[in-house]
Formats: structure tokens, C-alpha cells, sequence
């Protein structure tokens, strides 16, 4: 199964492409960032970000999807910003008929690092662990939709394993 996992954002949204062989081995396929000059409208920031996924999405045909969801910020204008990037996202995603989970960064965090308050670093290294990497995966937004990815594929697993 090959899962695209999304870090959403304006400015800068990470993607990475995580897949699972017959044995659960997890393998990091492609990773990176799609960003936005600060000095474009809103409108064509997220039209770029819309249309690179939708780019990324078509070239590795991914079985499935997931998006972090939301979560409180604190600063309203970050929150805001973060919410467009993510409708795009989800726009690009539903544009390629893509299956999609969202998860919270709590969720990410629990199935990467098994520990819902980890930090940043000990999300990183385990998602370089997990996915048998020689370095860390960068830059942090990439790593961080490396993690959505692994979230998803965990998440699906057990719930697979709960069916029988």
C-alpha cells in the first residue's frame, strides 16, 4: 500500500509518500515541500499548492491518503492560513478520487512515537527509524507528512485487525 501523507500549510505544505510492503515494512518513496512566495495573493498561494499535490498525487498514484486536521492555535491569523492550505489539499486529494484519513497531531503522535506529547525531534526519529533512513528526513515539513503517512498506515492496520 503506498499512502501520501500532508502537512498542510500556505507557505509551506510538506508532502511524503510512505510505502507498505506484504510485510509491513515501511519505505520512505518521495518526499518534500511544495511552497508559495509571501508576495503572492492568497488566491494563487493556494491555487500552487492545489495544483503541485494534484501534480504529485497523479505521479505516484497513491492507494490512500491523510491530512492533519487542525488544531487550536493560538495565533487566529496562523490558524486561518494553515485552514486554506488544508482545503486545498483535501481539494487536490478528492480531485484524484484518493481515500483520505485525517488525523489530529495527537493521533500522529501516538502512532509514530507512541507518546501523544512528543516533540518535534522525537517525532523525526522515529519516523527516520521507521522508515530505515540514514538521515533525518528534512525539512520538517516533509517530515512531518513522512509521520501523517505512518500515522495512517498504522491507524488502518489496527482498524483492519479489529474487523476480523
Amino acid at each position: 500500500m503506498l499512502v501520501m501523507g500532508i502537512d498542510p500549510g500556505t507557505a509551506t505544505t510538506g508532502y511524503g509518500l510512505v510505502r507498505e510492503d506484504e510485510r509491513g515494512n515501511l519505505a520512505a518513496v518521495a518526499y518534500g515541500v511544495v511552497t508559495t512566495p509571501s508576495k503572492w495573493e492568497m488566491p494563487h498561494r493556494l491555487l500552487h499548492v492545489y495544483e503541485k499535490l494534484k501534480e504529485i498525487a497523479q505521479e505516484h498514484q497513491p492507494d490512500s491518503s491523510a491530512v492533519e486536521k487542525l488544531f487550536f492555535q493560538r495565533n487566529v491569523r496562523t490558524a486561518i492560513s494553515v485552514g486554506q492550505g488544508r482545503g486545498a489539499a483535501l481539494i487536490a486529494l478528492a480531485s484524484c478520487e484518493i481515500p483520505l484519513g485525517e488525523y489530529t497531531p495527537l493521533e500522529i503522535k501516538q502512532a509514530v512515537v507512541g507518546y501523544g506529547n512528543a516533540d518535534k525531534n522525537q517525532v523525526q526519529q522515529m519516523v527516520k527509524l521507521l522508515l530505515n533512513m540514514e538521515e533525518l528526513p528534512r525539512p520538517d515539513d516533509a517530515a512531518d507528512a513522512l509521520a501523517v503517512a505512518i500515522c495512517h498506515i498504522h491507524t488502518t492496520a489496527r482498524d483492519r485487525l479489529t474487523e476480523i
